[in-house]
């Protein structure tokens, strides 16, 4: 049986020239890149090569990245870093933000910081109107996700930059789901700070970075050494930030042609769905080419995505299953309610390299004949 894996919004497989890029650096660039020798020499070209290439990426100068483990890390910084350094004790964000923002948040809560967390509408969407309503004297960070990774809605974050452009206010987007997938320019979307890392397009785990714009202040997390110009301690892994590079080249080449054959792979899903009677809901507006999530009524998405697993396809949702109980997603709640059925029959599809017209139409066939199953228990 063939796998289908569709839940590239979670993690992406390697690109094979990414893999061979990572193999290559693995044996070649092994020196330290604050050693003056010829080998540390050697791996602080391969390092400032990446940088300048995935710095031009988004339109900034290179000495404005710093490289860090992935998303999280990045998360964290921004919103640590920031809370750390600047005085006040009020923060912006928004309801349906990743849990590496808001568990930040909820901590700075604790410690007696205070957190208006933003709702959103029936999209996801949140109003560029109701930050500017809830900025303060005390207001030293806003931070609101560029993309979001469960329904693919995107937020309006240049609208938002226009209005924090003549504050003291910090601004920071999580782009983790976008980078890769849209044109990426901090200068038009106005930001600060900004997040992504490198497994969700097609690169290896544990590398991303945090674009930190001149003149921002932060706080570095860890301390040690003097690497990323004192801002992250820690040698730098200079064989998975090459592959990342690898992987942003290749993004960079390919977004138009992917971002085509995304949308024909919704149109195919959803006219598979039509054909068989499948009653459906595309939750989220405005979204990122490469992620479906639907609300099929009569299902409960556990049992679901399981019959969904034992028929080769791989999706996800943004409910997080445990033992005998389901944790709704925060994404929906917020879009939907607590008891909407939206937060219990509701399926994330994200597409990515390796797919055909041909999987896709094999994937909703199964999809259409696993929920009129389930639908007449």
């Amino acid at each position: 049986m063939k796998q289908i894996y569709l839940d590239h919004a979670a993690t992406s497989p390697m690109h094979p020239e990414v893999v061979a890029t990572f193999s290559e650096a693995l044996g070649t660039v092994y020196g330290n890149p604050s050693s003056i020798h010829g080998t540390g020499r050697a791996a602080r070209k391969a390092l400032d090569d990446a940088r300048k290439f995935l710095a031009a990426s988004i339109h900034a100068d290179d000495n404005e990245l710093i490289f860090t483990s992935g998303g999280t890390e990045a998360d964290n910084l921004a919103v640590f870093g920031t809370a750390t350094k600047k005085t006040g004790k009020h923060i912006i964000t928004t309801v349906i933000e990743h849990h590496a923002v808001l568990h930040a948040c909820a901590k700075l809560e604790r410690e007696g910081y205070d957190v208006t967390y933003l709702p959103v509408d029936e999209n996801g969407r949140v109003r560029a109107e109701d930050v500017k309503n809830a900025l303060r004297d005390d207001t030293i960070l806003v931070s609101v996700m560029l993309g979001n990774n469960e329904v693919g809605t995107l937020q309006p974050i240049a609208e938002i930059g226009e209005l924090l452009k003549e504050t003291d206010v910090t601004f920071h987007t999580d782009a983790v789901q976008a980078y890769g997938v849209l044109p990426i320019d901090v200068d038009r979307l106005n930001v600060d700070l900004l997040s992504v890392s490198a497994h969700k397009l097609n690169g290896p785990k544990g590398v991303g970075f945090l674009y930190q714009r001149k003149g921002t202040a932060l706080t570095p997390l860890l301390y040690g050494g003097e690497q990323e110009r004192k801002r992250r301690a820690g040698t730098e892994n200079v064989p998975a930030i090459s592959a990342f590079a690898k992987a942003v080249e290749i993004s960079l080449s390919t977004m138009e042609d992917k971002a085509s054959a995304f949308e024909q792979y919704k149109t195919i899903f959803k006219s598979a769905l039509d054909q068989q009677g499948v009653v459906y809901k595309e939750n989220g507006s405005d979204q990122m080419p490469h992620i479906l999530n639907l609300s099929i009524p009569g299902i409960e998405i556990e049992s679901f995505l399981v019959n969904l697993d034992l028929s080769g396809i791989s999706a996800s949702s943004g409910s997080a299953c445990t033992a005998g109980s389901i944790d709704p997603s925060h994404v929906l709640v917020a879009m939907y309610g607590e008891q909407a059925a939206e937060i219990r029959n509701s399926i994330r599809f994200s597409f990515g390299i390796g797919l055909t017209s041909e999987d896709i139409e094999q994937a909703a066939a199964k999809t259409a004949q696993i929920s009129q199953r389930l639908a007449l228990k």
